[in-house]
This record gives C-alpha cells, sequence and structure tokens, in this order.
C-alpha cells in the first residue's frame, strides 16, 4: 500500500506565500510581510535572509525585492509574469526566422521561452538549451529533438550555468541562437551578473545567426556587465513603445524588426 504523501511543513507554505506576494508586487516590507503571514518579524526577517541566500528573492534596507536592478537579476518566477504580450510578439516574430530542419539554441530567458512554445508549429527541429521551463516546454514534442546543456543549477534563473555549461556550448555549431538580455542602450548590451554574461557569449560564438530579442522595458538602460555590441547580433526584434531615437540609432547597425502586439 502507498504511503499518503508527506504535508509540506508551516515554514515552507509561508516561505511559498512570501515568494508569491513579493512576485506578484515586486517588492514588500518586512512589516507588510509580518501582517501577511500571521508571524513575528524575526521570523519574516530569518525567512527574508533565508529566501535570498537561495536566490528567489533580493533583500534590501526594510524589505525584499523581486525587481531587477543595475547589479541583481530577478528571478525566473518573476520574470515569467512580466511584459507576457511584449514577450508573445517578439516570439511569433521570431518563428519567422526558422524553417523545418534548423538547429536552435536557445537561452534561459523568459522571451525565448516564448518562443520555445511555438516552435512544435515549425516541425523537426534540433533546439538546444540551459533552461529548466525549455526542457519542460518541449520534452514530449515528437518533432523536437531537444539537447539540455548541464551545469551548475542556479535556483535564480531556473538554469544551468558555469564553467560546465560554458564547455558544453562550445562544443556545438548550431544554425541560430535566440537570446534576450536585462538592458541594451544604442551601442551596447548589458547584464547585471558576470556568470550569465560568460555562458551567453560562449552561445553567440556557436551560432550562425544571432538574434536578439527585447521588450521596450529593457531598452536605454545600462547593467554592471558589458555584455556584446549591438551590431555582434544579425537582427534585433523589438516590442514595446520604442524610442525614436534609439531605434534609428539601432538601425544603422543591424537588422531591426518591430514585433506588433497583438490586441
Amino acid at each position: 500500500m502507498s504511503s499518503a504523501p508527506k504535508k509540506q511543513s508551516p515554514r515552507l507554505i509561508r516561505q511559498q506565500k512570501i515568494v508569491d506576494y513579493v512576485v506578484s508586487k515586486g517588492f514588500a516590507s518586512a512589516a507588510e510581510l509580518s501582517e501577511l503571514t500571521g508571524v513575528s518579524l524575526m521570523t519574516v526577517h530569518r525567512d527574508i535572509d533565508d529566501l535570498s541566500t537561495r536566490g528567489l528573492l533580493r533583500k534590501f534596507h526594510g524589505g525584499v525585492s523581486a525587481q531587477p536592478s543595475t547589479i541583481f537579476e530577478s528571478s525566473s518566477d518573476f520574470r515569467l509574469h512580466t511584459h507576457t504580450r511584449e514577450k508573445a510578439a517578439l516570439a511569433r516574430e521570431a518563428l519567422k526566422l526558422l524553417s523545418p530542419g534548423m538547429s536552435v539554441l536557445l537561452d534561459d530567458s523568459t522571451t525565448a521561452l516564448a518562443l520555445a512554445r511555438l516552435l512544435p508549429e515549425v516541425g523537426p527541429l534540433t533546439v538546444v538549451s540551459n533552461y529548466r521551463q525549455v526542457q519542460e516546454e518541449l520534452r514530449e514534442v515528437p518533432d523536437i529533438r531537444l539537447i539540455l546543456l548541464g551545469g551548475e543549477y542556479s535556483r535564480t534563473h531556473d538554469s544551468y550555468l558555469g564553467m560546465p555549461c560554458q564547455e558544453m556550448v562550445s562544443t556545438f555549431s548550431v544554425d541560430i541562437v535566440f537570446m534576450s538580455t536585462s538592458a541594451m542602450n544604442g551601442r551596447m548590451t548589458y547584464h547585471q551578473e558576470q556568470e550569465i554574461v560568460l555562458v551567453k557569449r560562449a552561445m553567440l560564438n556557436t551560432a550562425v545567426t544571432k538574434v536578439l530579442m527585447m521588450d521596450a522595458s529593457k531598452l536605454d538602460r545600462t547593467a554592471l556587465h558589458q555584455f556584446a555590441p549591438v551590431d555582434a547580433f544579425d537582427h534585433i526584434l523589438l516590442s514595446g513603445d520604442i524610442n525614436q531615437e534609439l531605434l534609428s540609432e539601432l538601425q544603422e547597425q543591424t537588422d531591426v524588426r518591430l514585433a506588433p502586439l497583438e490586441a
């Protein structure tokens, strides 16, 4: 006879409630979370310490945040629920660059995940990715040959990173890579985390065609680490309300395509 499933501890249930709340709001104070969960401020601070250590939330003076900054990237859970219309538009535009039989590399961005959800429409493809969400999306699709990149698992990004991932990426030669990053201005792209930058650069180096997908919230911004110059990409796909001056500057350097939002 099978045993009954184990119940989650009150602490884990409480911490999940905190994560869900902060992800939905972007940030919250410790006092706000204490009222939400019905526990003391001391207990909330211990929960915040634990969640920030695990990379699920970012601690700051007086509370916790799921929002990105120039130094910290937001978690995968947070990014999955932001700018979804823009990401869907980018995915539809990206699909036009694909044909059956191609090899496709996807980074661990939620924008690339939006494209992964459309890939069964194309036909037979080989898909390579370090993002666990891509694995979950495509692992049962018969026409997709799925290759997963290993490495050290990051709970914050829900992906595999580090030197093993970089080395594995370098063994491939793919037709096309689709990626996104945290910030871009008229000349350069950026990301907050060095480890992410190194994996993304390795992905660029292994692809014949390089495609960057960016929603408007990431434009006219910088972050701590330079990733790659704008002209390193063969195509840049944009969605949302785009500054015309920035658009003109980008168009001088590479092919830029605007992805229309669905009503």
